[in-house]
């Protein structure tokens, strides 16, 4: 992750999920949700195969965003993670194991047809 403070929204979603990436996550999806809520402008959802997995994961973007100077507000679920949110304001990111991502069905709730998927422009 590049070591400054984001001029966008869209520029912290890419180094996330590039870190999300780096730590093999499963299934990445970026949901823009600018048109349905004024808490946040994207949620990215990612799974993890295993607790410890679905930890490192948040782990990995916690400490990423802390050195590019764009610390989370919030980090909730670490203990049991099963579900971890980390809430870094621009940018809710949710790591679930497959099993909670799949009772939840966030990506059916936060679905938006009027906006076209959003491309992270990571390879």
């Amino acid at each position: 992750m590049n070591n400054y403070t984001y001029e966008s929204s869209e520029e912290l979603v890419r180094d996330v999920v590039a870190d999300l990436e780096a730590v093999k996550a499963d299934d990445i999806t970026v949901l823009d949700v600018r048109a349905l809520s004024s808490i946040t402008d994207f949620m990215i959802i990612a799974t993890g195969r295993s607790k410890r997995h679905a930890r490192a994961l948040a782990e990995n973007v916690i400490r990423a965003t802390k050195v590019a100077g764009h610390p989370p507000l919030g980090v909730e679920g670490e203990k049991h993670a099963e579900w971890v949110l980390v809430d870094l304001c621009d940018v809710v990111v949710h790591v679930m194991l497959s099993e909670t991502r799949d009772l939840y069905q966030l990506e059916k709730l936060w679905y938006n047809p009027r906006v076209p998927s959003f491309s992270t422009g990571v390879p």
